[in-house]
């Protein structure tokens, strides 16, 4: 049988090894346009401070010197958008290493357990990936750990972020994948309810209710398995997928004394809280004041929380 024409052969199928190794050359290949990019940005800043000196030495502005700055500002300004497009694939590159690399190890976790399933395996690429029985401190170091690791949003010029940056919450279609963690609103002993840091295991559309695992399971507690809960969308808040950044995108981030909810430092439990502080620099966290009779005001001392741990405060 004749083969199929070029333009009608099917493109060969990759595996998760090949595709990692073909996007950790593209990100190679963006990382060398970067430092490239930067070292002609660095050219013409130095142009700018030079013209900036002989006009101080001359003391006095010409119109030569205000068409030469003009120019190399507007060159300076291309070029660090461009920078900053660049920075931007290389991040939506390593996010998919990420992601292809978790799906591998969840697709050996299924087989090694040898149960089926009808939904597929996926987690999110800054989903904690605890063995059973995890001890507690080292929980609470790899969610401190994920929280450093969630991607700061860094959008073009004029460009909104988009969803699940900072305070923004989800599209309402929005549907969480395996493996995003939640905060879940569960019921507890005495039929109290509290909410806690989850991970999601499935979603059935026909019920409109997840299946999410308590993230809280560790070897003090003794139990022979997670904790699964069967919850509506409402009772569900997803986690923000980017950090905001302050210097750009201030609108997306909580205001000072607005009440939100926090996941309390060394523990997997959100509680209702104030805002104190808010990021000035991307690598700064909240400060926040929770709720606490035990307290003359009712509040705690102002205590750090991650931009990944603190969404909009949701009623009952």
């Amino acid at each position: 049988m004749a083969s199929e024409p070029p333009l009608l052969q099917k493109a060969p199928v990759l595996s998760t090894s090949q595709n990692v190794a073909q996007l950790l050359k593209e990100v190679q290949y963006l990382v060398l346009q970067i430092q490239e990019d930067r070292n002609h940005s660095a050219e013409n800043l130095n142009n700018i401070n030079k013209t900036h000196d002989k006009m101080r030495h001359e003391q006095r502005i010409t119109s030569y010197f205000k068409n030469k700055l003009k120019g190399l500002y507007n060159t300076a300004t291309s070029d660090a958008r461009s920078e900053s497009e660049l920075i931007q694939k290389a991040m939506e590159k390593i996010t998919e290493i990420r992601e292809l690399r978790n799906e591998k190890k969840g697709r050996e976790s299924s087989g090694r357990s040898g149960a089926s399933s009808s939904h597929s395996v996926h987690h999110h690429p800054y989903a904690d990936e605890r063995p059973k029985g995890m001890r507690r401190g080292v929980l609470m170091s790899l969610l401190q750990q994920n929280a450093s690791q969630l991607p700061l949003w860094r959008g073009r010029v004029g460009e909104s972020p988009p969803a699940l940056c900072g305070m923004l919450p989800a599209e309402s279609n929005y549907i969480c994948r395996p493996g995003d963690h939640v905060a879940a609103r569960v019921k507890v002993p005495d039929d109290e309810e509290e909410w806690i840091l989850a991970e999601v295991a499935s979603y059935n559309s026909s019920t409109g209710k997840y299946d999410v695992d308590d993230i809280d399971y560790t070897e003090e507690d003794g139990k022979s398995g997670k904790e699964r809960h069967q919850l509506s969308r409402r009772r569900i808040v997803p986690l923000p997928l980017w950090r905001a950044d302050p210097s750009t995108n201030s609108e997306a981030l909580f205001q000072h004394k607005q009440l939100v909810m926090a996941l309390y430092p060394q523990t997997t439990c959100f509680y209702r809280a104030l805002i104190h502080t808010v990021p000035k620099v991307e690598h700064e966290d909240y400060t926040v004041l929770f709720e606490d009779t035990s307290y003359a005001d009712g509040y705690s001392p102002p205590l750090s929380v991650p931009q990944r741990y603190v969404v909009s405060f949701k009623k009952r």
